[in-house]
């Protein structure tokens, strides 16, 4: 069954970047940002994470806490964490058991080869663990600033 917003966010349990691992439940009591991307140190994930990092504390302002996802393993994300001094978790989803479980591990074409990979989406996730907001189909730009937009109004 898709998720939908106003729909209770699926738990998970993954490793992080900060040396354990992350649950959804863990986090009850916080808003959480939740968003999926396809790949480290690609350009538009490298704007899409430098963008969050930029306004980190607009986020921890709306009591936020932000994390990236994508399949890449850790000894990547850790790489990529430090190249741009992010200062949020990313979680490796290396069997894309959380992007399948979200909705976002589809089937994508480029140059026209189908293959399976992340659709670049953002779950605003609000402090009693429902979805407050759902962006499909990113455009990384200005992102940012439509999230923090839904978290002040999430709960």
């Amino acid at each position: 069954m898709p998720i939908s917003e106003g729909s209770l966010a699926p738990d998970f349990s993954l490793p992080s970047t900060d040396g354990g691992k992350i649950s959804l439940t863990s986090l009850k009591g916080k808003k959480v940002v939740l968003y999926f991307y396809p790949k480290d140190d690609t350009p538009g994930c490298t704007v899409e994470a430098c963008n969050f990092r930029d306004s980190i504390q607009d986020f921890q302002k709306n009591k936020a806490i932000v994390l990236g996802v994508s399949p890449d393993d850790l000894e990547s994300h850790k790489k990529f964490q430090t190249k741009f001094k992010l200062p949020f978790v990313l979680l490796s989803d290396t069997n894309h058991t959380l992007a399948e479980k979200y909705g976002v591990w589809k089937e994508k074409s480029m140059y026209g080869k189908k293959y399976m990979g992340i659709e670049r989406t953002t779950f605003v996730i609000d402090s009693m663990g429902v979805i407050h907001r759902i962006f499909a189909k990113v455009k990384v730009d200005q992102h940012h600033q439509e999230v923090l937009a839904a978290l002040a109004t999430a709960t």
